[in-house]
């Protein structure tokens, strides 16, 4: 092979291998990253419905229990609403015996569709009365939160407790269309 030849060789060589080193760079690089992209939308997408008929079979289960909560929740009139959680307050210290001495309700508005009722609750007793009196207003239909108690006695053989209960309830508001 002639010197010529061998160079023409040596140069188209060269050229083919820059083309290809071009091509993976524009070509085969993005095509790949694409096609990656894509089978990840696609993977999600599967899952999305995987998920969604999951939803569709429970419809009736997940409608049942939000119609449930829904009628658990505090009537958006706030005065309803205080009365019924006088009326509450008063019927689970009537079955537990403690004596509540004070309850301070103060509402907070704080977005368009709900409002949330915090509430101090004070009720004194024995242990006995204050813990069935808590696991009345925990398990009690109302749809109410406990977000803190303190115990704290008034006598030093610690018989006479005071409970401070911190609560928070909610009421839906429903938008008149």
């Amino acid at each position: 092979m002639k010197v010529e030849e061998r160079q023409k060789f040596l140069l188209i060589l060269t050229l083919v291998v820059v083309a290809l080193y071009v091509g993976d760079l524009l070509v085969f690089e993005p095509l790949g990253k694409l096609w990656t992209s894509r089978l990840h939308t696609i993977k999600d997408l599967r899952n999305d419905v995987k998920e969604g008929k999951f939803l569709l079979a429970r419809e009736d289960f997940i409608r049942g229990q939000w119609a449930e909560m829904n009628t658990n929740t505090l009537p958006s009139n706030t005065s309803l609403a205080e009365q019924q959680i006088f009326t509450a307050f008063d019927g689970w210290s009537r079955d537990s015996g403690a004596t509540v001495t004070g309850i301070t309700p103060q509402w907070k508005n704080d977005a368009t569709n709900y409002m949330t009722l915090n509430c101090r609750v004070e009720a004194s007793g024995d242990l006995r009365t204050l813990s069935r009196f808590v696991y009345d207003v925990e398990k009690g239909p109302t749809a109410l939160k406990l977000d803190s108690i303190e115990f704290s006695t008034h006598d030093t053989v610690g018989q006479e407790l005071t409970l401070g209960l911190q609560l928070s309830g909610l009421a839906l508001i429903t938008l008149k269309k």
